[in-house]
């Protein structure tokens, strides 16, 4: 039968076999005290010392079993024990070496915990420090969440790095930023061999792009009103600055014209493309009050049949704006949608091939790819994201009791240039239960601050593992500072005085010193990284080594024949080849002339 000791028990043993080994030799301290001749305690000490009591009882060093002597043996052990106790409880409190700090660098035995055997399912943070994707460990003082904030100046590797390795681990579902469009090229095609659905969204090239519309993740009013408030965070009107007036007064007008196309437009007609019709239909007359418009005029047959309709209620407040006011509004409206003026863009957005609600469904990569020098359709990017983090929210908590089956990992390289996902600081905190977790990349907290002002530290704060790749920015290099915190040194100083005589002298002390200073950040080597992970001490580790990934030879990297085409994987038209076999199916003559008509 094998007996399994725990760690605390076993050093509590460990603490006190040496006062049980000062028991034992004690015990021939008693018998030499218990066969001395004398009848009181200075004739028994007498017989010890003068008339070789000590000399019988140590004759034999094994310990005595007489009762007496385990007893006197015991009492000495005791004794020592508690002296012991008394004196450490009572003594000064030194940190040695630790007087001014004691921060220092992590080891392998510090991260060692965190990590899962297999590699595969493991986030990789550095060339030796990794955790495990697994949420519920078997030791819960070592769950972590997924989300990583990740540092790094231009050109401080944060694609080749951190980005590629764990998009490489591929043991979840992905959703990545990808400035450019070079990721999906380098990598898409390892993702294609191992049996993952390819989505591609891109804001450059539309003709390389698959259809996205943001009004088929629609449900009910809520969703609404966070499309609408997606789209007025990350789009800019023309009203005037600093004014929330002219901007709540858009989301009046964008959320009645947005219910009413959900509700009552055909599904084909609910787009981006219909709600540019609508606005461009919306007539104003500031001489004449009473003149209705066709929008108008819709409304009011809706009203007359629902009167209570979610539309036609917030179509009534934007109503009470005078003519004048409701000229400017639909001139803001107007500058704010202008992008969709573009044919191209109202053709990508009247249908949806993403399918966002799917991605923790099956195993499934997403490539947002867009602009790092523009930023017209960026809010779009913005868009896909709301959504996303909000469907898949929704769907663990409906039909999958709380967790989704296949985990989402969101890579949000550029994450300050995509413009503002609203509620990130809130998402951030409530996504890891559902198996959702993300990876904000960008340049500069400064970066993150201008975008998401106070919310910053919740936002950071909700980010268990960070990562410095590099950079000169003074708030990331000064808040970095700060965290790594004060280590003891040891200090020494000479001196030499000249006079009548010639003295010289030195001095030991401890002090204070940075784990890092403001400047040795700034010039850290190129290959490495600090990384830090809650409640564990930093690491200033390699940077991790793309070469060695077990999947990197299914990349573009090692072998341009891994190249991945998008505009071959996007082309559906079939073509027939000689010697294909195929069906003819005729159409009557009925069909055609309703698809004419249509």
């Amino acid at each position: 039968m094998k007996i399994s000791i725990d760690r605390k028990t076993k050093r509590m043993v460990l603490l006190n076999v040496p006062y049980v080994l000062v028991g034992l030799f004690c015990t021939n301290f008693g018998e030499a005290f218990r066969i001395a001749s004398g009848n009181n305690l200075s004739e028994k000490i007498q017989g010890m010392v003068v008339y070789g009591g000590f000399s019988k009882a140590f004759a034999n060093i094994a310990p005595s079993l007489h009762p007496f002597d385990i007893l006197f043996g015991a009492c000495c052990g005791v004794g020592l024990r508690l002296a012991v106790y008394i004196k450490g409880k009572n003594a000064k409190k030194f940190r040695h070496n630790e007087e001014y700090g004691s921060a220092r660098w992590g080891k392998s035995e510090d991260i060692e915990p965190f990590v899962d055997e297999k590699f595969e399912n493991n986030v990789i943070l550095s060339q030796t420090e990794r955790i495990t994707m697994s949420s519920r460990p078997s030791e819960p003082k070592y769950a972590r969440n997924k989300n990583v904030l990740v540092v790094g100046g231009s050109g401080s590797g944060k694609t080749r790095f951190f980005i590629k390795p764990n998009l490489l681990q591929m043991h979840s579902s992905y959703v990545l930023t990808d400035p450019k469009g070079t990721l999906i090229r380098e990598v898409g095609m390892a993702f294609l061999r191992k049996g993952y659905k390819i989505k591609v969204f891109n804001t450059i090239n539309f003709s390389k792009s698959m259809r996205y519309n943001p009004f088929e993740y629609i449900h009910s009013e809520k969703d609404i009103l966070k499309l609408v408030t997606t789209l007025i965070a990350n789009t800019k009107g023309e009203g005037k600055g600093g004014d929330e007036f002219w901007e709540k007064a858009e989301k009046l007008l964008y959320t009645a014209l947005i219910g009413y196309i959900y509700y009552e437009a055909p599904k084909e007609e609910q787009n981006f493309a219909t709600l540019l019709e609508f606005l461009n239909s919306m007539e104003v007359r500031e001489d004449d009050e009473s003149f209705k418009n066709a929008v108008d005029i819709m409304f009011d047959e809706l009203a007359a049949k629902k009167p209570e309709h979610f539309a036609v209620r917030q179509y009534a407040k934007y109503r009470l704006a005078a003519g004048k006011t409701a000229k400017s509004i639909l001139v803001s409206c107007g500058a704010r949608l202008a992008a969709f003026d573009i044919a191209e863009l109202r053709e990508i957005t009247k249908y949806d091939e993403l399918e966002l609600d799917k991605i923790g469904d099956e195993k499934t990569i997403l490539f947002l790819i867009m602009s790092d020098n523009d930023a017209t359709f960026n809010f779009l990017i913005s868009m896909v994201y709301s959504q996303l983090f909000n469907l898949l929210c929704e769907k663990a908590d409906d039909v999958y009791g709380g967790r989704l089956p296949v985990h989402v990992r969101c890579l949000i390289d550029e994450a300050c240039n995509i413009g503002q996902i609203p509620n990130l600081e809130k998402l951030m905190a409530t996504i890891r239960s559902r198996e959702i977790s993300a990876a904000l990349v960008i340049q500069a907290k400064s970066q993150l601050k201008s975008i998401y002002k106070d919310n910053v530290d919740t936002i950071v704060g909700n980010c268990d593992s960070q990562i410095f790749l590099g950079g000169s920015e003074q708030t990331t290099l000064r808040d970095l500072n700060t965290l790594l915190g004060k280590e003891t040194i040891d200090l020494y100083t000479t001196g030499e005085s000249r006079g009548t005589s010639e003295n010289h002298n030195t001095t030991y002390q401890k002090k204070e010193h940075d784990l890092m200073s403001i400047d040795e950040l700034a010039v850290m080597d190129g290959n490495k990284c600090i990384v830090q992970v809650r409640g564990v001490r930093p690491f200033l580790s390699d940077k991790y080594d793309l070469t060695r990934h077990p999947n990197y030879g299914l990349t573009a990297d090692a072998d341009e024949r891994n190249t991945f085409n998008v505009q071959d994987f996007l082309n559906h038209k079939l073509i027939l080849k000689p010697g294909d076999s195929y069906n003819v199916i005729k159409v009557p003559e009925g069909d055609k002339s309703q698809q004419k008509s249509r």
